[in-house]
């Protein structure tokens, strides 16, 4: 009995552990930041992905699917669900659904990944932390995630990397307040 608590103590300790030094020493602080934000986020990607696939899978199978009765936001989200998922089971719609939670979570991933070693990185070339390096990479990624986007135009690129600046100097901002 107290060699399961040691293994359970140890694992516990593990997962404390990771707040304090991470889960990746690839031998370069730059390295284990990208890479660790992209892992966390590239998770939190799928489960967007799956979750929000397995909420209109439900939606279409009460009989709701033309929209009647379901607020606009909902109605209006639809047009974002995977290509190529009907709600079946078959080995197809699967198929798309690992497919395209790949492809989110890849872009999930690599967006955590690029601010945030943008964000060590200007730390870096220029000895502080503050809005101005939160709100050039929240312009970069913002940018960066525009272009992978089917239709990205000019204006959309340049509409995100406004957005990206914004919501990452605010969150900047915000931090020391909460």
């Amino acid at each position: 009995m107290s060699s399961n608590n040691l293994e359970t103590r140890s694992l516990l300790d593990e997962l404390r552990s990771f707040d304090k030094g991470g889960f990746l020493d690839l031998g370069h602080p730059l390295l284990n930041r990208i890479a660790e934000s992209f892992v966390k986020a590239a998770g939190i990607g799928a489960i967007q992905a799956v979750s929000r696939e397995a909420y209109f899978t439900a939606v279409e199978g009460t009989g709701l699917e033309n929209g009647d009765g379901m607020p606009t936001e909902v109605s209006g989200a639809k047009k974002h669900r995977f290509p190529g998922l009907k709600g079946e089971t078959s080995n197809k719609s699967l198929e798309a659904m690992v497919k395209n939670t790949g492809k989110e979570s890849l872009q999930w991933g690599l967006a955590a990944g690029m601010y945030s070693g943008l964000t060590y990185g200007l730390k870096e070339a220029r000895g502080a932390h503050d809005w101005k390096n939160s709100a050039v990479a929240g312009a970069i990624t913002g940018a960066a995630l525009a272009l992978t986007s089917e239709d990205s135009s000019h204006e959309q690129i340049v509409q995100c990397a406004i957005t990206g600046a914004a919501i990452s100097t605010a969150a900047n901002l915000l931090r020391g307040i909460f």
